[in-house]
């Protein structure tokens, strides 16, 4: 059986976490769960504990001293799931965006690809309970990060990914990535593509959070739109896999060597 890890970074996500590791359990006994909490004061890494604690190993936790950001948390996570010999990995976020039920369809797209992305700009795609200027500016983002950066993908800002073990090998993301916040989904998109990985992208119903808050800021935005600017002077030399690899191999299989999860600077629990 396929192993899949979904990893779930948290900071005050209490009011979500437990339905959302159900609805995600119900998806298949080969999706785990890795929740990668940044020590929420609303106590969410110890109700994620209490889950792991009654999953019989399918939750598992990794708690982390503070708020060190989204892009580290899937990277901390990403290590941690190829050191435990994960077939694949997911990017997922903690407020029911990112909807559990579309998991099996990234899968199955991924084990053809190698990289998956639920996208919100294809054809069966979009977003619900959003204010047209959210809108607006979510294309906006994406159109300019693609015309800037050469993209292909067309939901340049998504965050709902499925990796093969292989891509991330090759790939490389802990090395590679230097975006911690909005602008690492941009990042990870385009070192993807560049080297030579095609992302599929599935068209998934994207609703606006109904618990909790919202992280983005203008801050945060505005610090992407000048990062896709320095991303593309470094092209050259962020192209890591060989002319010659096959991008169709590289969707199953792979080795990893990776440090400890105490070696990397955090904390784990499991069930």
């Amino acid at each position: 059986m396929v192993r899949s890890l979904v990893v779930i970074p948290t900071y005050n996500e209490r009011e979500n976490i437990s339905r959302l590791v159900e609805e995600i359990q119900q998806q298949g006994p080969h999706f785990d769960i890795l929740i990668v909490d940044d020590n929420s004061p609303d106590g969410t890494g110890e109700l994620a504990d209490e889950l792991a604690a009654n999953s019989n190993g399918r939750i598992q936790v990794l708690h982390r001293a503070g708020k060190l950001g989204l892009g580290t948390a899937y990277l901390d996570g990403f290590k941690y799931g190829l050191q435990k010999g994960y077939d694949y990995l997911f990017e997922m976020d903690a407020d029911f965006s990112h909807q559990p039920k579309y998991l099996p369809e990234l899968l199955a797209a991924a084990r053809t690809s190698g990289v998956a992305i639920g996208s919100r700009l294809v054809p069966g795609g979009g977003v619900t309970g959003w204010a047209w200027y959210r809108k607006l500016i979510s294309r906006g983002g994406s159109l300019y990060s693609r015309t800037v950066l050469g993209l292909k993908v067309h939901d340049c800002t998504g965050g709902f990914k499925c990796f093969s073990r292989a891509a991330l090998q090759i790939l490389n993301l802990p090395e590679q990535v230097r975006s911690t916040g909005y602008g690492f989904q941009i990042e990870v998109n385009s070192l993807c593509e560049w080297n030579g990985f095609k992302i599929t992208e599935v068209p998934i119903i994207f609703p606006d959070r109904t618990l909790g808050k919202s992280k983005m800021s203008s801050k945060i935005f505005l610090e992407a739109l000048v990062m896709v600017w320095k991303l593309r002077a470094t092209k050259a030399e962020r192209l890591v896999a060989s002319p010659t690899f096959d991008t169709q191999a590289a969707a199953d299989g792979g080795q990893f060597e990776s440090s400890s999860a105490a070696d990397a600077g955090f904390t784990t629990r499991r069930g």
